[in-house]
């Protein structure tokens, strides 16, 4: 058995057998496959698909490329949350620290961002000090004693999804959804989480750019689960515009802290409402939502969830007064802002758009060894069923450079529609599990 005959079969879109993929996976971790040779297989899975078993196949030999976390001294229910990306897609950042603070804990290893999708591992890092790569042990005496820690993947679980989704970034293969199932399910197997809430993104900011696609990836994923024995439940969102009022690293980190303490947008609060249901669901203490709307509340304005966020940063060695003072954040040097030229309706806000405008200002990576800039990106002023007139301010730009600034405020300008109808947007679509 050799790679080269393992790619020939998929271009040839002939069905892998489990000892193929598990021969690609241990041979592509332990780098006895190059990368190029890997980007041909990827880039073959993406154009041709795979079938149910192939699937199952790849996800479980990523899952086992490394260890198996076993949490169960910690609790019988650790709750994980994953999202399959988005434009300003922060809600982890909210979503975690209110869970933990109902006493329910949690345990999250977060990506990085791929494509015009953010990752929760980068917006983390824009935080001074905050180590997002602590030992496993730490990852479980953090969940065991504070409820909560978010962390990027370790070399030793999941090595081989680790290389294969910065190469899926870096060769444009990031919108498969046999790569995308494989991918987050594989992590959270190895994870050891016993129960996941996955907020599947839908829309132009998102890999599924239509719900026949994102129902298709819930179901895979809902059966993965199911065969690991994990509960699982899939919220389908909407993310035809960015997500909040911000799209940028340390301006997420920003926009989070404010939803913590009680000032959240409304379609942020509409999808982290229905995520913390869900996650109280599967931990068994769901009530009615009434009920349960009054416990998230509660933790919000009595500071509860602020706390605990702030406990998980000093927990994770970041800097906990950029928490408390989130104007310590360094700025972009240019701040620009985008003008109306029009009187009417936001009716679109094209989320696609706005995160190639925020590639190219550095929010994200076009190579895998690209640096990002925490400071860049975008803040909204009007988003969609908002009235403007003109003249007045849609966004700002935060820019390192006067010509990416230049650039990047045409694009946004290219990504809003104004019109005479006032939009309603509905933001959760459907539940499966």
């Amino acid at each position: 058995m050799n790679i080269l005959d393992i790619i020939e079969h998929k271009k040839r879109e002939k069905e892998l057998t489990k000892e193929e993929i598990d021969y690609f996976i241990k041979n592509y971790t332990a780098g006895e496959i190059t990368d190029y040779q890997a980007a041909a297989l990827i880039m073959a899975i993406c154009i041709n698909g795979m079938t149910q078993n192939e699937i199952l196949n790849l996800t479980n030999s990523m899952a086992n490329s490394g260890d198996i976390l076993d949490l169960s001294d910690i609790s019988d229910n650790v709750i994980d949350k994953h999202s399959t990306g988005g434009v300003g897609d922060k809600i982890t950042l909210i979503v975690m620290p209110i869970v933990a603070s109902l006493g329910i804990p949690v345990g999250k290893m977060s990506g990085r961002g791929l494509g015009i999708t953010g990752g929760t591992a980068d917006k983390l890092e824009s935080i001074p000090g905050y180590n997002i790569n602590i030992s496993v042990e730490e990852f479980k005496n953090n969940i065991k004693e504070i409820g909560i820690s978010l962390m990027s993947q370790t070399c030793n679980l999941t090595p081989a999804d680790k290389k294969i989704y910065a190469l899926r970034d870096a060769i444009s293969c990031a919108n498969s959804i046999p790569l995308i199932a494989s991918s987050i399910m594989s992590k959270k197997i190895a994870s050891g989480a016993n129960s996941i809430v996955l907020d599947v993104t839908c829309g132009k900011g998102s890999y599924m750019k239509n719900k026949e696609d994102a129902k298709r990836l819930a179901k895979m994923m809902n059966l993965i689960g199911k065969l690991a024995k994990i509960k699982t439940v899939c919220v389908l969102t909407n993310m035809d515009e960015p997500l909040g009022y911000s799209v940028g690293n340390s301006l997420e980190v920003i926009e989070a802290i404010q939803a913590l303490k009680g000032n959240m947008a409304k379609d942020v609060e509409e999808v982290v409402f229905n995520m913390v249901f869900q996650m109280m669901r599967l931990s068994g203490k769901y009530q009615k939502n009434e009920i349960n709307k009054k416990k998230v509340l509660e933790v919000i304005n009595n500071g509860k969830a602020f706390e605990k966020f702030k406990e998980l940063v000093a927990r994770q060695n970041g800097d906990v007064t950029y928490i408390e003072n989130p104007e310590k954040f360094e700025k972009a040097p240019i701040i620009t802002p985008i003008i109306s030229n029009e009187d009417g309706y936001i009716e679109k806000l094209d989320a696609y758009k706005i995160g190639k405008a925020g590639l190219e200002l550095g929010i994200g990576r076009k190579r895998k060894e690209d640096n990002i800039d925490y400071r860049v990106g975008i803040v909204f002023d009007k988003k969609i069923g908002d009235r403007v007139k003109k003249d007045e301010i849609l966004a700002y730009v935060h820019s390192n450079s006067a010509e990416k600034s230049i650039e990047c405020v045409e694009a946004i300008k290219q990504a809003y529609k104004i019109g005479n109808k006032k939009i309603i947007k509905k933001n959760i679509i459907e539940i499966i599990d």
